[in-house]
This record gives C-alpha cells, structure tokens and sequence, in this order.
C-alpha cells in the first residue's frame, strides 16, 4: 500500500533531533538512549544510534513537504549548502541523502482529512501531478 516509515543510522540521537528540528516541525513519537522516532504527518522516521556506512551518494529518500522554498531557506541558514544538481538534496551530518520535493508536483497524496488534521488542507496538486494520477485511476 504504501511506506510507513524510513529508518537513518545516525551517530547521536540528541545532536539527529536537534539536527532535524531545526529543518522540519515534527512531534516525537519516543526515544531511549539508541532510538527516536518523529512524526511527521502521519508517518515517521525512526532514527538509530550507530552509522555503519560511508555516506549515501545515489541512495536517498525523498521527503515531501508543503513548502520547498522554505526547506531550501531553512537550509540555508544552518550552514547546509544543497548538493549540486536538479533537485533540493542535501546530506545530514552523518551522510544520510535526503532530497526535498514539493507535494503539489508528486503523485503521493494524503487523504483529505489527514491533510485537514495536519492544518494542510488547502494544499492542491499540480497539472503534472493531476495528469500522473489520472493515468493510474488515482485522481480525486
């Protein structure tokens, strides 16, 4: 059906929270000395103590948000310069690819009421988008 959650290997959970509190607004789920997970919306990310892996080049998730140029200022102000390329991606301080995309020009969609409860119900969905879900039969 879907994702309901990504898990990053970071090397602190505290310095992870303070790291993506500053970028996004989430509500945190839970955490001991090894694990956090936050929500964001209606899914999460779980993040683990103990970066195993050199730094993600190809491999990313893409998280979508009402707000890119937002993301981008946000960025920005914490010193976090955006990979070069198309799109908004950056890496978090232990290496983790993140690449930032809007929800009007993605496929992915929320329920209306999950939008609502989020405070997000006037967000709309591009032609492009539209058009992609429309040739699925997945149009509203």
């Amino acid at each position: 059906i879907g994702f309901n959650h990504v898990a990053l290997e970071v090397g602190d959970i505290e310095e992870a929270l303070a790291f993506y509190g500053k970028l996004f607004d989430f509500k945190l789920r839970g955490k001991d000395a090894t694990s956090a997970f936050i929500d964001l919306g209606d899914q999460f990310i779980a993040l683990q103590k103990g970066r195993r892996q050199a730094a993600d080049d190809g491999r990313h998730f893409g998280l979508v948000v009402d707000d890119k140029a937002a993301v981008r200022e946000a960025l920005i102000a914490q010193g976090i310069e955006p990979l070069p390329g198309p799109f908004l991606d950056f890496r978090d301080p232990w290496g983790n690819r993140i690449e930032i995309v809007s929800y009007d020009n993605v496929q992915f969609s929320k329920a209306p009421n999950v939008l609502r409860g989020m405070g997000l119900g006037h967000l709309k969905k591009n032609e492009n988008a539209l058009r992609e879900l429309a040739e699925k039969e997945m149009a509203p």
